[in-house]
């Protein structure tokens, strides 16, 4: 899912520019995120915009569904929104243009809104006069290739086009990416310019490899793997607008932001290669008691950045809620649940042979009333007859579940992985518990990374396990650590 109002850290353009140092093999860039918060008295009812998005998104209203070899590279992200959306920051052209970005999972298309584009608003514009490589993508009838591309939360059309798209330091030339000349009004604010798409080709409506996947291809990542850790401050009193989001790492994975294994689940295999980062969902508790959910096809679901909450089948929302005491449904929020305040709400959901817990803060939205507050899990269906045919998840799992966990996407062979938070990166809401019965895939971390791409991929220096606060202070020690490894890497290698 897509939000908007996005900003971006101002020292980005600075960790950039020093991880992005000539290195003949670098073993890896890790890129610290930002994200942006609401006011603290914002209404929880703005999350009933988030549902309704989601559902559009992934076909669930009326409509149909329609740099160098062997680098890693970490990039801080821009928290946006109290945990909405999450941020980072590419270039475009000769001489370069640089553009906040909402990174995107759950879509694989990269666009930025253009000079033609009269409805974007203030909308910082790519500007292609300035730019010595650009060209236009024409068809076999020599016209210019006009697209549109469908979000839940409003669409963009504009025409193709190719240029040079660097990130962190790695370059795709040419890429192609939609120029935009129309966007529904708010589906970007602040000065966000477009969207950069990180699942698979074959869900680009540009039909147009995408800017990750084109550099794993390339050989450019160390191992063929984008990781992330998203930080938490939806509980934050008084946010500032923007704030450190946590660290997406290209190429591999940061081990100073993570612990012990990390379990990697095999995508779900579709007709036509993988298309979302989709696996099968294989079990919930709630209050420490299993919930029965659907499993197989009725199970499959999204894991998606650009997507603030979690969304899951009628049936299966319900269960959830009715192991929680005194929980009802939301009257003026279609599906929505609210339970009592009071009540701390412990929820785990495995995706393979562990079970990861989510936050009692990342589950608890904000009050609804005096004494009851909104559920961050909500029906995505609405009854619908959910079957999960056609390759299309039945749940959206976003940023409520992903906040809590150290997330991999594994290109190949495809797979997403989950670890536990180090204490750097403010430490997961508890240890995960093994389902009995069910198998875990888990890679260990070596200290330096390998980069002939095979293995889980690790950062270039060994864990930082150091008892640290889960607030600001773990947060930017986080990011220097990140920043230092990168620099110390590199030194080690030109030596």
């Amino acid at each position: 899912m897509v939000h908007a109002t996005y900003a971006l850290l101002p020292l980005l353009s600075l960790v950039a520019g020093i991880v992005a140092t000539p290195l003949h093999v670098h073993p890896g860039v890790h890129i610290p995120l930002s994200r942006r918060a609401p006011r603290s008295d914002a209404s929880v009812e703005r999350f009933v915009k988030h549902a309704e998005h989601l559902r559009m998104k992934y076909g669930y209203s009326n409509s149909t569904l329609s740099k160098r070899a062997g680098q890693t590279v970490g990039i801080n992200i821009i928290d946006q929104a109290q945990d909405s959306s999450y941020i980072g920051t590419v270039s475009i052209g000769t001489p370069p243009q640089t553009f906040k970005v909402v990174l995107d999972t759950g879509s694989s298309d990269l666009w930025v809104a253009s000079t033609n584009c009269f409805s974007c608003g203030q909308t910082p514009p790519f500007d292609t006069s300035q730019s010595s490589t650009i060209n236009g993508v024409t068809g076999a009838n020599g016209q210019e290739q006009e697209v549109t591309i469908r979000y839940g939360s409003g669409s963009v059309a504009g025409i193709l086009a190719t240029d040079t798209v660097s990130m962190a330091g790695f370059t795709v030339n040419p890429q192609t990416f939609l120029l935009a000349e129309q966007m529904t009004s708010g589906l970007l604010d602040g000065d966000v310019s477009g969207i950069m798409g990180l699942a698979f080709e074959a869900l680009a409506s540009t039909n147009a490899v995408p800017f990750w996947q084109a550099l794993a291809n390339g050989g450019q990542f160390a191992t063929p793997e984008i990781s992330f850790w998203l930080a938490r401050h939806l509980d934050d009193v008084n946010p500032p607008d923007e704030q450190a989001g946590g660290v997406m790492t290209l190429g591999g994975t940061n081990s100073t932001l993570f612990t012990g294994d990390i379990e990697f689940i095999p995508l779900t295999t579709t007709t036509g290669g993988p298309t979302f980062w989709m696996l099968e969902m294989s079990g919930a508790t709630v209050q420490g008691k299993t919930v029965s959910i659907p499993t197989g096809d009725a199970a499959l679901s999204a894991i998606d950045t650009g997507t603030t909450l979690i969304g899951g089948p009628s049936d299966a929302v319900r269960a959830i809620y009715e192991a929680i005491p005194g929980s009802a449904e939301v009257p003026s929020m279609q599906g929505f649940f609210q339970y009592p305040c009071s009540t701390d709400v412990q929820v785990s959901l495995a995706f393979g042979g562990k079970s990861w817990p989510i936050s009692s803060a990342d589950m608890n939205l904000g009050r609804i009333s005096a004494s009851m507050c909104v559920g961050g899990i909500f029906d995505l269906s609405l009854g619908s007859d959910v079957s999960g045919g056609g390759g299309n998840p039945v749940w959206v799992v976003g940023d409520t579940f992903l906040k809590n966990v150290y997330s991999v996407f594994r290109s190949n062979p495809a797979a997403v992985g989950f670890a536990q938070l180090s204490d750097a990166a403010g430490g997961s809401s508890g240890t995960p518990t093994n389902i009995p019965g069910s198998a875990t895939v888990t890679e260990g971390v070596d200290p330096l990374p390998s980069v002939s791409g095979s293995g889980s991929g690790s950062s270039n220096s060994p864990s930082n396990n150091a008892a640290l606060p889960s607030n600001s202070y773990a947060l930017f020690t986080a990011l220097a650590a990140s920043l230092l490894a990168s620099v110390i890497s590199g030194c080690a290698l030109l030596a």
